[in-house]
């Protein structure tokens, strides 16, 4: 991430852009035009779509006009450049490690002031008030997208044929692992070599990325033994599949693995549960990620967010339809068509009452393992550690097998001084 001065310094783009013209809220029919930038590909965008077309169809005052960005890191990219030039569209959602940073750049639009937002009833560890630490006591900036967790997933052929069941221990996991592999045909495990899963690693050794000041400790040496478990795993234990690329190229290559038969039980986000299930030519079982001394997962994804220098009635807009996204039938809707969380507790309750966890076990698992959610520190420069610093020296330490505690010391020096 840049700095507070940089992401405000208009730069060439803003020198575009910054001619100081206001632009046209209203369309020829005196509807709010509400511009709103997205990241969702597939089947995630269709149902974003739908979710907006079934708002045109419930109101007349408001007219969304949803416009791709690119991936999550394009998008944002884009999204700095428009709030610099003062160009950005009134809403939009980042991933959730910006928000905090985005914040405190003065970037963000409040929303407890708009009618029946302090009053929506999210699931407590997807929400801002339980994704972060301490977050209910900011001011509502965030409101949840489309949210999730790593998960495990179990080819459930190959683990019936050899009658194993899904580790729930680290040892179980190398020992799993081993089981599986069969040099040259298959991986027993994989899974991206990222911050995420590492930070879920972490968690699951004892220890916290962030101390309770927001300082980053990166975990100690309850990291070490994270990193070391996936250095063990493919240097000493060969069961473990380091997959090729950065970001989401590395997250495909695993999933195709998996439904490849060449990686017999993988980690990767909630939501994939449903393309998961629709593409494997076996039985997909899900399962909690394993303990080693305690159960523990990072939330991820997106929020929404509001941007406070749209003009007004278009903030207001972005508020109006933040109500309607977040009502039970919408909520539920995204969630059962994706495999992502369904972000409010009506949400939940309605997916119950019908039955859909009962014929989806794999998503009542995802619900089941947010009782193991670590939250995130309020902490502006979480996003420039996680990709600027930590993900490259995870990527460095796992492949060339580097001793992890001075990749990690490094990293944590990088990451202490100022952004």
């Amino acid at each position: 991430m840049i700095s507070r001065r940089a992401l405000l310094a208009g730069g060439a783009v803003a020198a575009a852009f910054g001619s100081g013209c206001t632009r046209k809220t209203r369309d020829e029919r005196g509807r709010v035009k509400l511009r709103l930038w997205f990241s969702l590909g597939g089947r995630n965008r269709e149902v974003l779509l739908e979710i907006v077309r079934r708002f045109h169809a419930a109101q007349g005052d408001v007219r969304v006009e949803p416009v791709y960005q690119g991936d999550y890191f394009e998008s944002l990219a884009k999204l700095r450049t428009a709030i610099a030039a003062k160009a950005a569209p009134a809403l939009s959602h980042v991933v959730a490690e910006v928000v905090p940073y985005l914040a405190r750049a003065n970037a963000l639009e409040p929303l407890e002031s708009y009618p029946g937002m302090r009053d929506i009833p999210f699931v407590p560890a997807l929400g801002q008030a339980g994704a972060f630490r301490r977050g209910a006591s900011r001011p509502l900036y965030g409101v949840p997208l489309n949210r999730s967790t790593p998960l495990m997933y179990c080819n459930g052929e190959l683990f019936a044929r050899e009658g194993l069941r899904p580790p729930t221990t680290w040892a179980e996991l190398v020992s799993t692992a081993k089981a599986l592999t069969r040099p040259g045909e298959r991986w027993g495990h994989e899974v991206p070599i990222a911050w995420w899963f590492w930070v879920a690693l972490v968690g699951q050794a004892g220890g916290e990325v962030f101390d309770d000041a927001g300082r980053p400790t990166l975990g100690g040496e309850a990291g070490v033994r994270a990193l070391r478990l996936w250095q063990d795993l493919v240097h000493r234990e060969k069961v473990m599949r380091p997959p090729p690329g950065r970001d989401y190229d590395a997250w495909n290559v695993v999933n195709q693995d998996f439904l490849a038969g060449r990686a017999a039980f993988i980690w990767t986000s909630t939501a994939y549960i449903r393309y998961l299930e629709d593409n494997a030519r076996f039985p997909v079982i899900a399962a909690p990620l394993p303990r080693e001394v305690r159960t523990s997962v990072p939330t991820g994804g997106t929020f929404f967010v509001v941007l406070r220098e749209a003009p007004e009635e278009e903030r207001a807009a972005a508020a109006k339809f933040l109500q309607f996204f977040c009502e039970p039938e919408q909520a539920a809707f995204l969630s059962t068509r994706t495999g992502y969380l369904p972000i409010t507790t009506p949400a939940v309750e309605r997916m119950r009452s019908e039955g859909f966890f009962a014929k989806h076990p794999n998503d009542e698992v995802a619900q089941a393992q947010l009782a193991s959610v670590e939250p995130w520190p309020w902490e502006p420069m979480l996003f420039r550690i996680e990709r600027d610093i930590v993900d490259p020296k995870l990527e460095e330490a796992v492949l060339l097998d580097r001793d992890a505690a001075a990749v990690l010391r490094d990293a944590r020096v990088r990451a202490e001084r100022p952004g």
